[in-house]
């Protein structure tokens, strides 16, 4: 499967929402340097300054933030992990979580001030985001 490097701007956005080490290996993840599935060790050969056990634990906690999604296998079987997503739909995913987080902490102030903005938006623009809206 061949992969397109995200918008630098929209890497960099999803970057600052994550830990620095969890953007380190996401980086490695979206940009297609790993082929998925992985384990971890396919990951830490692209990290061999880190420990097997820093790179597991990141990539179990990327799972538990559903930014990674993980496949158990037997017993003895390695986890295998993929994105859960495009760097774009973790943008998409995060920016409705934040949402989701400003009208619960500030209400109805919060969808008023969200309007003002859409309103102050080119009608190009407001196109682009109905479009954004239906992905």
């Amino acid at each position: 499967m061949i992969r397109l490097m995200p918008r630098r701007d929209d890497m960099q956005r999803a970057l600052s929402l994550l830990g620095p080490l969890e953007g380190r290996l996401m980086t490695q993840i979206w940009s297609g340097r790993v082929s998925e599935p992985f384990v971890v060790r396919d990951v830490l050969a692209l990290t061999p300054d880190l420990a097997y056990t820093t790179v597991m634990t990141t990539l179990n906690r990327l799972a538990d933030k559903g930014v990674l999604k993980v496949s158990k296998g037997a017993s003895r079987q390695a986890h295998k992990y993929r994105a859960a997503g495009n760097v774009s739909a973790f943008l998409a995913s995060s920016g409705r979580a934040e949402v989701d987080r400003l009208v619960a902490r500030y209400g109805d102030a919060a969808l008023a001030a969200f309007a003002h903005r859409l309103d102050r938006l080119s009608p190009t623009t407001r196109q682009a985001l109905k479009k954004l809206r239906s992905k």
